[in-house]
């Protein structure tokens, strides 16, 4: 499965990053699916629903069913964390998976960056930042994308991962 991730500090605008280039890819005949990483705890259900109490009730697993989408939540309990490459093993195969967060992993990357959030640049000491997509222009030894071209990068990214 091809991946690729899309990292940077809080704001610097790898959702709505994420969301565009989605869009884009898919309109260009590719499937995509996405991995997002949360550094706290999330619901996807509410307080009252059926699936919520079934998981405050102490199940492991909760699979939401409809004619329109299928949910899974698993509750880790006091478990670890699974790695990305765990997570992986669980979607079903798609042309690309553009990857939130997981910073530290190893895939290859883009970086999100806004000059406002004063954060400095992850690129200059992570090589597998590949490119950086920012609202600043600047000078590095690597691609640098407008935040906004949201097909120049596509076009990086699929390049850089054979598609």
């Amino acid at each position: 499965m091809r991946l690729y991730g899309v990292v940077g500090w809080k704001n610097a605008g790898k959702t709505g990053l994420m969301e565009r280039l989605v869009r884009e890819i898919t309109a260009r005949g590719f499937t995509v699916s996405t991995v997002k990483h949360a550094h706290h705890s999330f619901d996807v259900d509410h307080p009252g629903k059926d699936s919520y109490r079934h998981r405050q009730a102490g199940a492991s697993e909760v699979l939401l069913a409809s004619h329109s989408r299928i949910a899974l939540m698993q509750e880790l309990r006091d478990a670890p964390e699974p790695p990305l490459a765990a997570l992986l093993t669980r979607l079903s195969p798609v042309d690309l998976v553009l990857v939130e967060g997981y910073k530290r992993d190893a895939h290859p990357k883009i970086e999100a960056h806004r000059a406002v959030t004063g954060n400095p640049l992850i690129a200059p000491d992570d090589p597998t930042v590949r490119a950086v997509a920012s609202d600043t222009p600047m000078t590095l030894e690597r691609p640098v994308f407008d935040l906004d071209d949201t097909k120049a990068i596509a076009r990086f990214i699929l390049a850089e991962v054979g598609l």
